[in-house]
């Protein structure tokens, strides 16, 4: 993955809203949330929730899904295992060997 879509990932978690929107689906695990839920839970007015969950699914991040009359969102779990391995795969490798 580039970084230029690391970035668009991490600059959409950059904003509180988005990152307690994600919070919240992470919780519900793979079995997502509907957006009434997720609307209730966090507090947020509909208008505002559908604009920050479209700029998560634009990224990557989010996926929905309509069952019916309810419009689930999902984690995309393997999006955000790629941003946290962009983060961490070079973990210590500069890192000066300390004598005993």
């Amino acid at each position: 993955m580039s970084i230029e879509v690391i970035a668009e990932k991490l600059a959409e978690l950059g904003h509180p809203t988005r990152l307690a929107i994600l919070k919240h689906l992470v919780k519900a695990g793979n079995t997502g949330a509907p957006v009434g839920e997720i609307q209730e839970q966090l507090d947020i007015p509909g208008s505002t929730l559908s604009h920050h969950i479209s700029r998560m699914v634009r990224v990557g991040l989010v996926e929905q899904v309509r069952e019916s009359r309810t419009l689930y969102c999902f984690p995309k779990f393997d999006a955000l295992n790629e941003v946290i391995h962009y983060l961490t795969d070079e973990c210590c490798i500069n890192e000066e060997p300390q004598e005993h």
